[in-house]
């Protein structure tokens, strides 16, 4: 399929139940869980999210993964960026679907790996309290050397998606520890030792105050920008102190925004149209399932708002030589965070056509 961009939704593998979900939630929890329990907080407040065609699939179960697969290929999407959970010392979370992903070679669509070196704490995963669930570490290289080889055989599939011609390995939080130049180090060695061209680091950030060179100087290649949050910058903004004051007079202090003005900062003029700088295009955000009165809602959603938002992005690429023409979606399915591009009873494939219209040649 001819696209003008390359599109690379990141993806959830959290939908099927492991032993430490059990522990932590209760026996058979998934997002799943948590997306069922979800309540309106306020009048038309989009919630509960039922998921439509899909279903409430479960992970380990290779027709449910072959026709996520096909529905993204259909709507112009290269491949999926599957969430990775390597805490240290060995330790990997939900690592199942993509394990069998590679022991199968199916589906056979493109994917690459996101390192979500992050510690789970109770609040950002849908419980009241802020407690560790499990803690990332940076062990050293010992252990940097032992990650490589476990996700080797991925690099080496022919399905991995590549810039440069080296796979491209996403780490969420580059800045996260000291290390993380140590252990960059060490993979580009490795990479080159085991018949690679090496490794196109790609550092995501969310985060509008940190620069580019600050990500930079810790080795990685470039940069994917998630600019959910920026439109919260403008604190004197007539709009946000509009909703500021009605979310807390009607809302009972719910921090709701529409999608339509947030989406006015999604994507930068002046920075993401840099060759090493990736944007994304975010279908919608709501944290309330996993955090209830705490997280950010975007309002008002619609697939005509989103595509002007997707037309925007791939306007700001254009430019780019056709291999760094790269746009992330956040994401694929992360249905308790309200962004996702599978169908929904509200919306149905419309959010998906929207896509396809603006992406496909």
């Amino acid at each position: 399929m001819d696209t003008k961009a390359r599109i690379i939704a990141f993806y959830l593998p959290q939908y099927h139940p492991i032993p430490e979900n059990d522990s932590w939630w209760g026996n058979g929890f998934t997002e799943w869980t948590n997306v069922g329990k979800a309540k309106a907080l306020f009048k038309k407040h989009y919630q509960p999210r039922v998921p439509a065609d899909l279903g409430y699939y479960d992970l380990r179960v290779p027709e449910a993964r072959k026709a996520q697969a096909d529905m993204a290929r259909e709507h112009g999407v290269e491949g999926f960026c599957y969430w990775h959970y390597w805490f240290g010392n060995g330790k990997r979370l939900i690592e199942r679907p993509f394990n069998e992903v590679i022991a199968s070679g199916e589906p056979d669509f493109p994917f690459c790996l996101a390192w979500a070196n992050e510690t789970w704490k109770g609040f950002n995963h849908g419980l009241k309290n802020r407690n560790i669930l499990i803690e990332q570490l940076y062990p050293g290289i010992e252990d940097y050397t032992a990650h490589f080889y476990e996700v080797l055989s991925a690099f080496k599939d022919k399905r991995y998606i590549t810039i440069e011609n080296k796979p491209v390995f996403m780490i969420y939080k580059p800045l996260a520890n000291s290390e993380i130049p140590v252990f960059i180090k060490t993979w580009r060695k490795l990479a080159t030792e085991n018949g690679l061209k090496g490794i196109y680091f790609i550092g995501h950030n969310m985060d509008f105050t940190i620069s580019d060179q600050i990500l930079l100087e810790t080795g990685i290649d470039a940069i994917n920008t998630v600019r959910l949050n920026d439109f919260l910058a403008e604190k004197n903004s007539f709009s946000r102190k509009f909703y500021k004051r009605y979310n807390k007079i009607f809302r009972n202090n719910v921090k709701a925004y529409p999608y339509e003005i947030a989406s006015q900062k999604f994507i930068s003029t002046e920075i993401d149209k840099k060759e090493n700088v990736y944007p994304s295009i975010i279908p919608g955000w709501d944290h309330s399932p996993r955090s209830g009165h705490e997280g950010i809602i975007l309002t008002d959603t619609t697939p005509e708002l989103f595509e002007k938002h997707v037309r925007d992005a791939v306007e700001i690429v254009k430019n780019k030589s056709d291999e760094h023409k790269v746009i992330f979606i956040k994401s694929w399915n992360e249905w308790a965070e309200g962004n996702y591009m599978e169908p929904d009873l509200r919306w149905g494939t419309k959010f998906l056509e929207a896509l396809k219209r603006q992406i496909v040649k």
